[in-house]
């Protein structure tokens, strides 16, 4: 396994990023355990999760899944680089959020952190990240909240998710004028089929210093093979969600079909190479990978010594064509 430090930090982390969403909605307990162990063994020493993973009724389950993980021993926690977001509203399901109950005010991220804490077992969160931006609350108010969790020795680095560049320069001029680190990395939806983000977003997160964190780096299952399962019967699974929607567009399959031609014409595996094309990209850290099965982390494991040539990624290009720089990309 590679690593590298997250954005302007001092900090080491591996190049795959093990996302969790999946443990207790889709992977039980046991088989959750199996695996964070399995990424250990590989090297892998980021995991990410969110106090609102699990889903429904059962929101804050996978963080208990990783904390009665770390309650094995073992090194574990010591050896894990463990990030969690906060924002979305823990209440009731069906239930419209109580007042403070959910975003990012002062009183929400207090509370959100010491819940976070108790499921996970932990006495500190390593990268505590804003699940989305709050258009309501200042960020003197953010980051005085984040200062005092800092002090308290309860987090280390906070980060952001889903941030347009415009709130990454916000947040960080906010942060200088406190004095304070700021945001240390952005987790954003970013593959070679929606590289929207390359507009803004990874520009301000290297002016910034910020670590990228791609999710859904296969695109919702669109760039692991999804005709090929397709034709061999195993792609029901696959074709729900933002797969059905693009595949349902004739112009949009026949782009992910010369995808799938290409890797095969390099006998190469096409969820390796949506993965390995995201560690060619500057800026990024690694890509969040989420495993149902340990078979899935095997392969997504694979693409760190996958090396795609020039010409390989060039072909890529002229596949998946990216909107170019910003403001060239929409300007003279």
């Amino acid at each position: 396994m590679d690593y590298v430090q997250l954005g302007r930090t001092g900090l080491k982390v591996s190049r795959v990023v093990l996302g969790t969403m999946n443990f207790g909605p889709e992977t039980d307990e046991a088989d959750s355990h199996a695996i964070m162990d399995q990424a250990l063994d590989a090297g892998i020493n980021f995991f990410d999760t969110a106090n609102v993973y699990g889903g429904g009724a059962d929101r804050g389950r996978t963080e208990e899944i990783i904390g009665s993980w770390f309650a094995q021993g073992g090194g574990r926690r010591d050896k894990t680089v463990l990030a969690t977001k906060v924002y979305g509203s823990m209440g009731a399901e069906g239930a419209p959020a109580w007042p403070n109950q959910d975003k990012l005010s002062a009183l929400n991220i207090r509370r959100a952190a010491e819940a976070s804490l108790k499921r996970l077992g932990t006495d500190h969160i390593d990268l505590y990240q804003f699940h989305h931006i709050d258009r309501a609350t200042p960020w003197e108010e953010i980051w005085q909240a984040i200062d005092v969790l800092i002090q308290q020795g309860k987090i280390l680095y906070a980060g952001s998710s889903n941030f347009p560049g415009w709130a990454i320069a916000q947040a960080n001029e906010s942060a200088a004028r406190r004095g304070s680190l700021g945001l240390v990395s952005e987790q954003c939806l970013y593959n070679l089929a929606e590289r929207r983000a390359e507009l803004e977003i990874i520009p301000a997160a290297q002016v910034y210093g910020l670590g990228v964190v791609p999710w859904s780096p296969l695109h919702g299952g669109l760039l692991g093979g999804v005709l090929r399962k397709e034709r061999e019967g195993g792609g029901s699974r696959s074709l729900t969600g933002r797969s059905k929607d693009v595949l349902a567009d004739g112009a949009q399959r026949t782009q992910v079909q010369a995808y799938e031609d290409l890797c095969d014409k390099h006998d190469l595996d096409p969820g390796d190479v949506g993965l390995a094309w995201l560690l060619t990209r500057p800026g990024v850290t690694g890509p969040i990978v989420g495993p149902r099965t340990a078979g899935q982390l095997a392969s997504a494991v694979r693409a760190v010594d996958l090396e795609l040539s020039a010409e390989f990624l060039a072909a890529l290009d002229e596949i998946f064509p990216g909107p170019g720089p910003a403001p060239e990309a929409f300007a003279w």
